[in-house]
């Protein structure tokens, strides 16, 4: 299976700019997913893994390239960073960038919290000199954002993080009010979870939400209120085998398993990319 997806024969161009999307197998077999993920050292070579954390780094990474976001004298802002790699590569592409985390974090995010701004720098990716002219870091708190410049950035963006922030109006509150510190025109990327097995029962509150179409819909009402808007949604959750089959605790676990989507809190979820534009 491995082999099949990575073969050069099989490997599919993507003709059409990627829009706001559920991450599903037909991805993996992408131009673009194969070009990140070399450039952030994702790959086993000569393979990829199914991983859908892989394929949200990359997905943030293509949304804002396809959209002239990432080049010489462009400004980024990314929150909850952690130890990601998507500083380092904006960086090596000219961009300057913020990035941040928050300043304490639990037990299980030790070994991907970000405590300052070398914790991002990968010289496989850019240069020290361009990294520290480039790249600044701080503390942030995406529940009550401080110390920022509001109307600053091109452009902004989370992966897989404002999921966490209590409950699913908390983070779709984190999404709208984050419009704040773009630029005109400005585009925000982010990823967070996605229920594909309900779009009535989810986890609403505690320290991992699921968010439904619903809530993704209502997230779109709300931006459109602060003159912001959201690329169409994709909600096609696939149907080839890697997209059926699921996870389950302890995820990953001895065999090495992969997997695109996993069961959480009873219900089947994977990652949905969210791609927002702010009135120019």
């Amino acid at each position: 299976m491995e082999s099949e997806l990575w073969s050069a024969a099989k490997t599919k161009k993507c003709e059409k700019m990627l829009t706001s999307t559920v991450c599903r197998y037909e991805h993996f077999e992408t131009d673009w997913y194969a070009r990140w993920s070399r450039t952030f050292g994702l790959t086993v070579p000569p393979y990829p893994r199914l991983e859908r954390k892989h394929w949200e780094f990359c997905a943030i990474a293509q949304a804002l390239d396809e959209r002239g976001a990432l080049g010489a004298g462009k400004a980024g802002l990314g929150f909850a960073c952690g130890r990601e790699h998507l500083p380092a590569a904006f960086a090596a592409r000219g961009c300057s960038i913020l990035a941040t985390d928050l300043e304490e974090c639990g037990a299980a995010w030790t070994t991907q919290h970000a405590n300052g701004r070398d914790d991002l720098f990968y010289p496989e990716i850019v240069g020290r000199e361009a990294f520290d002219s480039l790249v600044k870091f701080q503390f942030a708190d995406m529940r009550a954002i401080e110390g920022i410049e509001e109307a600053h950035y091109d452009f902004l963006w989370s992966s897989c993080a404002f999921e966490h922030l209590g409950s699913l109006s908390a983070g779709a509150d984190f999404v709208v009010n984050a419009m704040r510190y773009l630029k005109p025109g400005g585009i925000a990327v982010h990823t967070t979870e996605y229920n594909v097995s309900s779009n009535d029962l989810t986890a609403t509150e505690g320290q991992e939400v699921i968010y439904r179409r619903r809530d993704i819909e209502q997230l779109d009402r709300d931006l459109r209120l602060h003159r912001c808007g959201m690329e169409p949604v994709d909600y096609f959750a696939g149907v080839r085998p890697h997209d059926l089959d699921y996870d389950v605790p302890p995820y990953s676990g001895k065999d090495g398993k992969q997997h695109i989507k996993l069961l959480l809190h009873s219900f089947v979820a994977t990652s949905i990319l969210l791609i927002v534009r702010k009135a120019g």
